[in-house]
């Protein structure tokens, strides 16, 4: 029998960590629950501790590190706190794969960290390859380090993948329900609010992904993760709406076949692929049927209502710290969204601002990164209406 693999979980507490612990529990002959983090979700970390019995936990905001010590002390689990604690809590001995589920920027330094202690990752935090996706492809790289990605589409690009390794892509497709603003001009976005954006017709997801699926910022941020992931020129780049989404995404070959991955739209699927990759796990998932989806339609994204995917594209184009620029004054305008602080089509502006008024860097290192991530971000919150 084989060995159970031993999986850390940072961000256990949001959505794609609570469905990969779902994925767990209904998979307990091949994995093990090593580590889990949250960034200040004390409740439920100490509640999946106590029901997985992990090595370790971290809970990111230290003021509640004694709550967290107090409630698990009658428990064998080692609890830390602290952002330092989280980058390095990756590099456990005992951990065989690193599932990142954080939000945002904050996965980078993790990801780097585990990719350097040698850790396969299951990525789930796709702004760590849209900040830094050079520098980290290059260290997996030397690092005979595996990323499996866990975002739908990119799972379904490595799925029609499998096998065909040795023959060149010449194009994919990425698939987008369109959100919930799918066919809506700009005179209608104008007025939207968070309760309307925050309704996805499709996916169960976090609020700051589900934000960025309704502006399309989503797809834009895909496209460059995808061309670090899958090695790709932008040319070789394309998005495609599908509403239904069942088709997650597609690959055509030089010989102009192409391979569609579909499913309904469960992120439980993907999760699984990617933890127990190369396996096939059985699962309970539920099947598609055809008889239910009589029609399946594709139509051409609208870049010029949905100006996010457009300042994506030229950020993958330009690259750079471009897209690093674009991912931390996204960060900032979809808070700010959240907030009513600024309206739906705003968010545009204020990214477009800052990418015009930040120092570009050809090739810029870690700590350039680093730096541009937070001038941008202090930009991004002066931009901000009183």
């Amino acid at each position: 029998m084989q060995e159970k693999k031993h999986i850390a979980i940072l961000g256990s507490t949001g959505s794609i960590g609570t469905q990969a612990l779902d994925v767990i529990r209904q998979q307990p002959d091949h994995f093990v629950v090593e580590v889990l983090t949250s960034n200040n979700n004390a409740d439920l970390l100490i509640r999946q501790a106590i029901t997985f019995h992990p090595n370790a936990v971290v809970i990111v905001d230290v003021s509640k590190l004694d709550y967290v010590r107090q409630e698990l002390s009658a428990y064998p689990v080692k609890v830390y706190g602290g952002e330092q604690a989280l980058a390095e809590i990756v590099e456990m001995d005992s951990i065989d794969l690193v599932l990142t589920a954080l939000v945002g920027y904050a996965g980078l330094k993790p990801t780097l960290n585990a990719i350097r202690a040698g850790k396969h990752i299951a990525l789930a935090n796709k702004e760590t390859l849209v900040v830094a996706g050079e520098l980290v492809t290059a260290l997996a790289k030397e690092k005979a380090v595996n990323i499996y990605p866990v975002d739908s589409e990119h799972s379904a690009i490595f799925q029609c993948l499998a096998g065909e390794w040795h023959n060149p892509i010449e194009k994919i497709y990425l698939t987008a329900s369109g959100g919930p603003f799918r066919g809506r001009d700009k005179n209608f976005l104008s007025s939207v609010k968070k309760e309307q954006a925050l309704k996805h017709p499709n996916w169960d997801m976090g609020a700051k992904i589900t934000i960025d699926s309704a502006s399309l910022m989503n797809k834009g941020l895909e496209m460059i993760e995808a061309k670090w992931l899958f090695n790709l020129k932008p040319s070789q780049i394309d998005v495609i709406v599908h509403p239904q989404s069942i088709v997650h995404s597609i690959v055509q070959f030089q010989d102009g076949s192409m391979k569609a991955q579909m499913g309904l739209p469960d992120m439980k699927l993907p999760i699984q692929y990617a933890l127990a990759y190369p396996q096939r796990l059985k699962s309970e998932f539920p099947r598609f049927d055809f008889i239910n989806y009589p029609s399946l339609t594709f139509e051409k994204p609208d870049p010029e209502s949905f100006r996010n995917l457009s300042l994506a594209i030229h950020a993958m184009e330009k690259g750079g710290n471009l897209p690093c620029i674009v991912n931390a004054a996204n960060e900032i305008a979809v808070a700010a969204f959240l907030k009513d602080q600024i309206g739906f089509l705003e968010m545009s502006e204020l990214i477009e601002e800052c990418m015009n008024r930040i120092s570009f860097l050809a090739h810029p290192g870690y700590e350039d990164y680093v730096q541009t991530d937070a001038e941008t971000r202090k930009m991004a919150l002066e931009l901000i209406p009183v």
